[in-house]
C-alpha cells in the first residue's frame, strides 16, 4: 500500500499549487493496491484484468433494472450483452493464465505447496488442498478474484474521495488530523503500530462513511421465519436495509445529522448515536459484517496520512457537488481540490 501511495505522490508533484481531481487519482491508486495485494508480482497483469472487470460491473449496473421478455433475450442479444460475454470470457482466460504461470513457477522451484503469500497464492493453496472437502474449484477461485477487486477497490476509492472533499471543506479537522499524524509518524512512512493510534483519523473516516457510505443499502435473505419487532417475516423473503437512510435519520443522530461532525465518534461507534442504538452500517453488522473492513480502513489511513504529511488542500471553485449512485456513491463530476505543498 505504501509503495503505491509513494508512486501516486510523485505524480502529484506537478500539481503543487494547482487543481487536482482526486477521484480519478484514487481510482488509479486503489486499482494498483488491490492488484498488488491480489496478484503480487503479477499485479500488472492483474490490472488489465481488473479494467475489464470494471467495464463488466458498469454494464451490469447499467442494465440492472431493464426489462427483458423471457425467450426473446435468448434469440436477440443487445450490444451490452455481447460485450459482457466478451469481457467475462477475457477475465476468465486471463485469471486462468496467471494461475497456470504461478503453478508452473511453484513446480520449477520444487515447492508445489507454496504459491505465494498474496491473495492468489492463498486461493491456489485452497484449490490444491489435500482435503477434497476443503478444496475450491477454478470457478470459485475466479469468482473470489472478482469479488476481491470490487470490494477492495471501488469502495475504498469513493471513501477516500469523499473524505478528502470533507477535509477540504473543513480545514480545521484537516489540521487536527495532520497534527496527530505528525505527532505519531513525523515524516516517516506510516506503520501498523502507529495506525492503531490514529483516533482523530478514525473519527473522520467514520463520519465520512456515515455521510457518504459507498454502498447505500444491504440485502439479506431470510432463511427461516423470523420475528423483527412486531413483524413476522416469512422464509425466503429478501430484505433491503437502507444504510444511507439510517445514517441520515435525525431521531438516531440528532437534528445536526447532515453536518460533518467527527466528534460523534469520539467514544467509538457504539456510543455515536444519541440513543446508543447501533445504526452505523457502512460495512454491515454482526456475523455477516464485511470481511474487508480492516483492509479498507487500513488503506484509507495510510493514504490520508501520507498525503497530509506532505500537503494541505482546499476545495476548488470548479467543484460541483453532485453525489451519484453508480455501483457506489461517487462524485458525478469528480472531486477537485487545490493542492498546497507544506
Amino acid at each position: 500500500m505504501t509503495a503505491s501511495v509513494e508512486t501516486m505522490l510523485v505524480r502529484w508533484k506537478k500539481h503543487e499549487g494547482k487543481e487536482i481531481e482526486v477521484f480519478e487519482e484514487f481510482r488509479l491508486l486503489t486499482s494498483e493496491v488491490v492488484s498488488r495485494t491480489a496478484f503480487g508480482s503479477s499485479y500488472l497483469e492483474g490490472k488489465n484484468l481488473f479494467e475489464m472487470l470494471m467495464k463488466l460491473y458498469f454494464l451490469i449496473f447499467k442494465n440492472l433494472f431493464k426489462f427483458r421478455f423471457p425467450g426473446i433475450s435468448k434469440l436477440i442479444k443487445t450490444n451490452d450483452e455481447v460485450e459482457s460475454k466478451r469481457l467475462e470470457k477475457g477475465i476468465r482466460e486471463g485469471i486462468i493464465e496467471i494461475v497456470k504461470k504461478r503453478e508452473e513457477k511453484a513446480i520449477m522451484i520444487g515447492e508445489t505447496d507454496s504459491f505465494g503469500s498474496d491473495f492468489l497464492g492463498l486461493l491456489l493453496k485452497a484449490h490444491h488442498d489435500s482435503n477434497e472437502k476443503k478444496r475450491i474449484s477454478v470457478d470459485d477461485l475466479i469468482d473470489e478474484c472478482k469479488t476481491f477487486y470490487f470490494a477492495g477497490q471501488e469502495t475504498t476509492n469513493t471513501l477516500l474521495a469523499w473524505t478528502v472533499f470533507l477535509l477540504a471543506l473543513h480545514t480545521d479537522w484537516q489540521e487536527e488530523a495532520r497534527k496527530e499524524i505528525l505527532q505519531i509518524f513525523g515524516k516517516q512512512t506510516p506503520n501498523s503500530d502507529g495506525l492503531a493510534k490514529l483516533k482523530t483519523m478514525s473519527m473522520i473516516i467514520n463520519e465520512s462513511l456515515r455521510l457518504y457510505p459507498p454502498i447505500v443499502s444491504i440485502a439479506r435473505k431470510v432463511e427461516r421465519e423470523v420475528r423483527l419487532g412486531k413483524l413476522i417475516v416469512p422464509a425466503n423473503v429478501e430484505i433491503f436495509i437502507p444504510s444511507l437512510a439510517i445514517h441520515h435519520e435525525p431521531q438516531l443522530w440528532g437534528e445536526d445529522v447532515h453536518l460533518f461532525k467527527p466528534e460523534r465518534f469520539s467514544e467509538g461507534i457504539a456510543k455515536a448515536t444519541e440513543k446508543r442504538i447501533a445504526a452505523f452500517l457502512p460495512f454491515g453488522m454482526g456475523p455477516r459484517n464485511c470481511v474487508g473492513l480492516d483492509y479498507a480502513t487500513t488503506e484509507a489511513k495510510i493514504v490520508l496520512s501520507m498525503i497530509l504529511q506532505r500537503y494541505s488542500f482546499t476545495l476548488s471553485p470548479a467543484y460541483v457537488h453532485s453525489p451519484l449512485q453508480y455501483i457506489t456513491v461517487r462524485p458525478q463530476h469528480g472531486a477537485q481540490v487545490i493542492l498546497h505543498s507544506l
